[in-house]
């Protein structure tokens, strides 16, 4: 592997890794693996404003600063720090990076707003919220992984 390409893995991987402490806070796991599958709810925003796939701007919709975290080429993240959650925003330079990110996200589930070229991983009452303002839909992956379990109570 040449050295080149080891911090866009590791930026990938490393984000990746996110995922199931992502998906533990996101809920809908359950739901999904209940309705047999990935489901998405849409609607159009509020002020008909669709973010653009750059994440200080997405940040600054939702009302944060963002610090990025990881910079790659096949994705670029933020964190957002607040007094209700802390929340990830990951764009991407292509679709198509962000469709195999979706596909990993799903072994572990969970709820995410998505929209062209990003996506905004945070508690699902947030997302809702963060729809009105950004767009995009808000998609449930179904997941297979031990964050997707259902908790024993």
């Amino acid at each position: 592997m040449s050295t080149a390409r080891r911090p866009r893995g590791a930026a990938l991987v490393g984000g990746l890794a996110l995922l199931p402490l992502l998906a533990a806070c996101g809920g809908g796991a359950e739901n999904a693996a209940m309705n047999g599958g990935p489901s998405t709810i849409s609607a159009a925003p509020e002020a008909g404003v669709v973010a653009p796939a750059k994440v200080e701007v997405i940040a600054a919709l939702t009302g944060c600063t963002a610090e990025i975290r990881t910079e790659a080429d096949e994705l670029r993240e933020g964190v957002c720090h607040t007094g209700e959650a802390d929340y990830l925003i990951t764009t991407f330079p292509e679709e198509k990076y962000k469709l195999t990110w979706l596909d990993a996200a799903s072994v572990y589930g969970g709820r995410y707003l998505v929209g062209e070229r990003w996506v905004v991983s945070a508690k699902p009452e947030m997302l809702e919220r963060f729809r009105t303002k950004l767009g995009g839909t808000v998609q449930d992956l179904g997941g297979t992984g031990p964050a997707a379990a259902p908790s024993a109570s």
